[in-house]
This record gives C-alpha cells, structure tokens and sequence, in this order.
C-alpha cells in the first residue's frame, strides 16, 4: 500500500510508545485516524498532541483482551470512516518471572493484551478488509521475543511467538488467495517505552501481580536498562512500519544486530542442538 493520504489506520495501544509513533506517523501522512488504548484519559491528552481536526480522529476506550471490546473497535471504524486501509494491532504488555512463577492471571493478562488481542484483530477486521475490495494493510506487533526466547519472559515470549506465527499463516493464505490485504510483522528490541510499566494498566479482573523473585528481579534489572539504554526510539519503529506497508514487506525487524541472535536460534533447530544461551 503506497498511499496513505486521506486512508483509514486503526491502532491499538495508542496512547504511548510505539501505538503513538504510529498515530503521529499517521496524522503527517495525512490519515483518518482510529486510536485505541485501555487508558481513555491518556488516549485523549495524547490525541490532542497531534493537531488533527476533530473529524478525522476517532478516540475508542478499548480493553484489547476482551472480544467484545475489538468488535466494538472494528464497529466503530467501519461506521465512522466507511472503510479501514491500514490495521495496527499493536497493544502489548509485559511482565518478568520465572516461567513457573507466573500465575494463571499472569499468563491470561499476557496472553489476551499480545495475542488474543491479534486474534480478535483479525477475526473482526479481516473479513470486511477483503470485502472493501480495495488495497489495505494488517501490521502485527511482535517483538525480538517472538523469535527469540529470552529467560524471565516466558509469557510475554509465549504471546510473541504466537503473534509471529498467526502473522506468517495469515501472510500466506491472503497470498495463496492473491488478495488485496498485505500483512507485516514488526519485531524490534528494545525501545525507550513505558513497557516495562505494563502493570499500571493491568485491569482488576486479573489481581495484582506477585513480586518477582530475587533470580527474576536480575532479569528484570537487565530489561530495564535494556530499554532505558535502546538507540531506537519509537519513532523510528513508526518509520520502518510505514516503509515496509508501503513495500508490502512482511518481516519488520529494524535492530539488525538481532539477526545473528535469531540465525543462532535457527541453526540450533536445523543441527538439532541444544538451545543456546543467549549472552
């Protein structure tokens, strides 16, 4: 898709981070914008930042782990704007233990922001994407996690890889059928987000996460400088979306230095050996 002037997005997580990176990539490029966060207040002090007249922005209250919450989504953005040509399903959480300290409310949270949320994305948006009969686009955010599997993450690994996976089947029937909806996966690194503060968003449903152990707070320690310290900022995750819909590229991974993380990952498969540690 290499027109995005006067064009619909819809994303997801869009009151922070990457979700509004993509909303001021957006707005310059002259779309309609649909923005959907769990925080409506956030949401509405973010969109005001970008100076778009109020009849080419759409703000939905969304909880991306619930179903009924997406059809909303998708309800409101077919009826507001007429038709949907860009779809950033972008929302995601995360959360550090041990893979056997996380509870089942951990991995049900996790799971439903970054995987159930794309499910729903695709379950509700998908069939009227290719009824519109015209060129769009579903951009899935996944992570380094989805191709990796980094110690003290197993949930947020776990949701990731799934989003990679659902993102490839998806590529590959759409393609199979020649239709007119493209799909990308992005997967950065670490970026200087709030991700790492996922737990303020966390709804009351799930409870309160127990506090890591003293083996998860070193993994936590190191993700958290991690993503203070990134080079790539939000931004620049926006940049590479937009270039690669416009290239109907589907692989979005702008930290290259993660390729050779990832061909280890691979060559450990392929020669049947075991897992090798990350450094």
């Amino acid at each position: 898709m290499r027109q995005f002037d006067d064009r619909t997005v819809v994303i997801t997580g869009a009151a922070s981070g990457i979700g509004l990176a993509l909303a001021r990539r957006g707005a310059k490029e002259g779309m309609r914008l649909v923005l959907a966060d769990i925080d409506g207040e956030r949401l509405r002090v973010a969109a005001g930042e970008l100076q778009v007249t109020p009849e080419r922005v759409c703000l939905c209250t969304t909880d991306v782990s619930r179903e009924a919450d997406v059809a909303h989504l998708a309800d409101t953005a077919f009826s507001r704007f007429g038709a949907v040509h860009l779809l950033c399903n972008n929302a995601g959480v995360a959360l550090t233990h041990l893979a056997w300290e996380h509870s089942i409310a951990d991995w049900e949270w996790v799971l439903g922001v970054n995987l159930w949320s794309v499910v729903y994305g695709v379950r509700h948006f998908m069939p009227r994407l290719l009824a519109q009969k015209e060129e769009s686009h579903v951009v899935n955010t996944a992570s380094a996690a989805g191709l990796l599997s980094t110690p003290g993450m197993a949930a947020y690994n776990v949701s990731k890889h799934g989003v990679v996976t659902l993102s490839e089947t998806l590529y590959l029937e759409l393609t199979a059928r020649k239709a007119q909806v493209g799909v990308s996966v992005l997967c950065p690194a670490w970026v200087p987000t709030n991700i790492h503060r996922s737990e303020r968003t966390r709804p009351q449903r799930y409870g309160a996460a127990l506090p890591p152990s003293e083996a998860a707070q070193a993994y936590q320690a190191r993700s958290d400088q991690a993503v203070k310290r990134g080079r790539l900022t939000a931004d620049d995750m926006a940049d590479a979306v937009f270039r690669a819909v416009a290239e109907r590229r589907f692989y979005i991974v702008p930290h290259s230095k993660l390729m050779k993380a990832v061909r280890l990952r691979m060559d450990d498969i392929v020669e049947t050996r075991n897992p090798t540690p990350l450094a």
